[in-house]
């Protein structure tokens, strides 16, 4: 496997994975300690949308280009999530500002960055701007926060 999540392919649906891997209770993964959020169908959408222009990669090619030194990582989610725990080593620039404060923290639109969130949804949203925003090299994370705990990968808390 090269690490590449497929996505994008109409007919992939950001809707049918999350009620598959979910039920109608789907989620991203947002922090164990609040409700599950049960995403619309509208939202689902505009998900699948954005994910037909976002590359996403998996946490085991995730973790190759931070240890290569190639790409940041920035987390999208709330600050109440990042403060619950985090990737070691990840920017925090929450999906409500990182449109704004991306470029003074990270000025070069041809660096590799890879997104993250709770399961992979807003950090598409996000990658997705980024994109039109002129940023060249950027990524979602397939699984969010939820797939890098399950790898084992290391966090920070």
């Amino acid at each position: 496997m090269d690490g590449i999540v497929r996505g994008g392919r109409r007919g992939s649906g950001a809707l049918r994975a999350a009620q598959r891997a979910f039920g109608s209770e789907a989620n991203d993964g947002q922090a164990s300690s609040r409700r599950p959020v049960k995403h619309s169908p509208g939202f689902l959408k505009i998900v699948d949308d954005a994910k037909s222009r976002v590359r996403e990669i998996d946490v085991g090619e995730t973790r190759r280009q931070l240890e290569s030194g190639k790409a940041k990582l920035i987390d999208v989610r709330e600050q109440s999530e990042w403060a619950a725990g985090h990737a070691q080593g990840a920017m925090h620039l929450g999906k409500g500002v990182i449109e704004r404060d991306i470029e003074d923290r990270v000025p070069d639109k041809s660096a590799a960055l890879i997104l993250y969130c709770g399961g992979g949804f807003r950090s598409a949203l996000a990658a997705d701007n980024l994109q039109k925003m002129g940023y060249r090299n950027v990524a979602s994370m397939a699984g969010g926060w939820r797939a890098w705990q399950a790898a084992g990968a290391p966090i920070e808390e």
